[in-house]
């Protein structure tokens, strides 16, 4: 029987594959990182896109380190012309692209719309919305001349819900979510499927090395579940959503946060002898 989690003989495009790790001592990965490797163990061939030539040499080193294949390329996603080359390059080392794995992302410039910087907004939505579409741009051509494709969107719990401090980063999750639903509309007749995933409270590098213990722990207990979660979490549902298991899904957005978007965990232990 096969097994529809593989990704054996496809060709996967990661961007922001890189991963810092300030702080983390080396064992905390981000997103990036963590998916790339995902889905070279399941059996894609992986290139990694950043603009931080240490960061990809790290990731490409762990892919290959467990026997995986990968190729790494510099790429600011924010340009069209890194995007375009891009793509030709998985094309030119593999032949085709089938999965599009858009992660890359940044914070942005802090404060309400009475104190954001105009400039540094107008470069964060760049990388973290214009990337979308400038590498999506490129992608949906190669899919649709072999058949399909799966694209896979990085928003978050900020894009869903209020309550963020600042204005860019909700305002720009929020836009990758309307951008997948309309990718997919316009792109399922080509048997392209267009997804997101939502991370919440995951524990990664870039949040690390400005949290605190105690931080840490009431962010791991906000959710439902009350159980930190990691890059692999993460990882994990983009591949499902990139895979053929997920062949006939498509325009979603899913939460990967232990319960949170869904409502507040409740306070009371869990009755004795109560079935799990």
């Amino acid at each position: 029987m096969q097994d529809n989690t593989r990704f054996d003989g496809r060709v996967a495009i990661v961007t922001g594959a890189g991963s810092r790790d300030p702080g983390a001592g080396g064992t905390t990965l981000g997103n990036g990182r963590a998916i790339a490797t995902l889905l070279a163990r399941r059996g894609a061939r992986v290139l990694l896109l950043d603009v931080d030539l240490a960061a990809l040499k790290a990731t490409g080193d762990m892919i290959h380190g467990e026997g995986g294949v990968s190729a790494s390329a510099i790429c600011d996603v924010s340009k069209p012309g890194d995007c375009a080359a891009a793509v030709a390059e998985a094309v030119r080392l593999w032949d085709r692209v089938d999965i599009l794995v858009n992660n890359v992302g940044i914070s942005g410039p802090p404060g309400d719309a009475e104190a954001v910087d105009p400039d540094a907004w107008d470069q964060a939505m760049a990388v973290n919305v214009k990337s979308v579409m400038l590498m999506a741009k490129h992608a949906v051509p190669q899919m649709r001349r072999q058949g399909g494709g799966a694209i896979v969107n990085l928003a978050s719990v900020a894009g869903l819900q209020g309550g963020h401090p600042g204005l860019l980063y909700p305002t720009s999750k929020g836009a990758i979510v309307q951008m997948t639903r309309a990718m997919a509309s316009h792109h399922g007749a080509d048997l392209i499927r267009v997804n997101a995933v939502a991370p919440g409270y995951v524990y990664t590098p870039m949040v690390a090395s400005r949290m605190s213990e105690e931080q840490r722990n009431h962010r791991a207990t906000a959710g439902m579940l009350k159980v930190e979660g990691s890059a692999w979490d993460v990882a994990e549902a983009t591949c499902f959503l990139a895979s053929p298991a997920a062949r006939w899904i498509t325009g979603v957005t899913l939460p990967v946060d232990a319960g949170r978007t869904s409502g507040q965990a409740s306070a009371s232990p869990r009755p004795s002898g109560l079935a799990r």
